[in-house]
């Protein structure tokens, strides 16, 4: 398949800026694959798709707080430090993005509004990304999380609020490490996860911290040539057992997002299993891909051209997956981030 294939056009007013509240109380298209049929439903109504013996898979990763604002030395220029990634914890080395980014030379200081903290610039790496060291001792994380903004996606046309540093965050987050939230988990409340465990279901952690590259562009029409930016996953011992009996027992593995299912998908064992595994994937899932560890996908109404919606298409076939979208635009679901939820049986 080719990117144009992934082309559909989207109303602007249909781009969530605001989460629902309560969470579950988002809508939720239920597409059946043997029979191509749409259910219209609300996500509270989900636990009714489970059986026990069933499995739910969540990525644990949390979103720190990666937007600073700092001023420039010398020129006191505003200058916008949006962190991607620590290189070093021991001096306190990140992989960032500046803007204005034509401001921002090797060898500038950039301080910051609270006056404990600085970074220096010591190198380029793309047109925006730069290097640079901070000078706090201490944990960094906690100071950034008083500091630091929420980073919600560029298409979300406001500035974050203190609400956003929780709605934009799921129940079980633990490990911090993302700078976009895992977003088909944030439909889930508590007492919807304690229902499905009184069920009989178990809820599986596994990890990917989530990069920017979840929101790049692909550039390629022949998709074979895209490359995905590398995030961080684990899946430990304890997961992989517990998939591992689900998929014995011919039970159900339900995969919550598509972080999710790109760590499983790198954990696969060559007779259709989940080992334990950690390191780095840039796995890159588009029709035709045969899936080997999920049953059921729980998703979000992704982005035209994203690699979120060619794993989506992937999983659930394009012809039928680009039929709900029309539907979802002609029913007035909210896409994206906030919007609301798709679950593919």
């Amino acid at each position: 398949m080719k990117l144009s294939d992934f082309k559909y056009p989207l109303p602007r007013n249909l781009i969530a800026k605001h989460p629902v509240s309560p969470r579950d109380r988002s809508r939720l298209m239920v597409l059946n694959r043997a029979d191509e049929s749409i259910e219209e439903m609300h996500f509270y109504d989900i636990a009714a798709y489970f059986k026990k013996g069933d499995c739910l898979v969540v990525n644990e990763t949390k979103v720190f707080q990666a937007r600073l604002y700092g001023r420039k030395e010398k020129t006191n220029a505003k200058i916008e430090v949006f962190l991607l990634r620590q290189l070093n914890a021991e001096d306190n080395i990140w992989d960032v993005i500046v803007d204005p980014a034509r401001k921002v030379r090797i060898g500038n200081k950039i301080y910051f509004d609270n006056g404990n903290l600085s970074c220096e610039v010591i190198d380029n790496t793309t047109s925006r990304g730069r290097t640079v060291r901070f000078n706090y001792e201490g944990d960094f994380f906690k100071l950034i999380e008083k500091i630091g903004k929420t980073p919600l996606p560029y298409y979300i046309k406001r500035d974050p609020t203190e609400r956003d540093k929780a709605a934009y965050q799921t129940v079980y987050a633990k490990t911090i490490g993302a700078v976009a939230a895992p977003t088909a988990g944030l439909h889930f409340t508590k007492p919807l996860i304690r229902k499905l465990e009184r069920k009989g279901v178990k809820v599986v952690p596994v990890l990917l911290h989530i990069g920017l590259g979840t929101f790049r562009t692909v550039e390629v029409e022949d998709l074979t040539k895209h490359k995905m930016d590398s995030e961080y996953y684990e899946v430990n011992d304890h997961a992989a057992n517990v998939v591992n009996r689900v998929i014995d027992n011919r039970s159900n593995v339900f995969v919550c997002g598509t972080s999710s299912c790109r760590a499983l998908e790198s954990s696969v064992t060559t007779d259709g299993h989940l080992k334990p595994s950690r390191g780095w994937t840039d796995k890159f899932m588009f029709p035709p891909y045969d899936f080997k560890i999920a049953d059921k996908l729980i998703t979000n109404f992704h982005m035209p051209e994203s690699t979120l919606l060619m794993l989506t298409s992937a999983f659930g076939d394009h012809d039928f997956i680009m039929r709900a979208y029309k539907l979802g635009i002609k029913k007035g679901y909210r896409f994206y981030s906030y919007g609301d939820a798709m679950m593919i049986l």
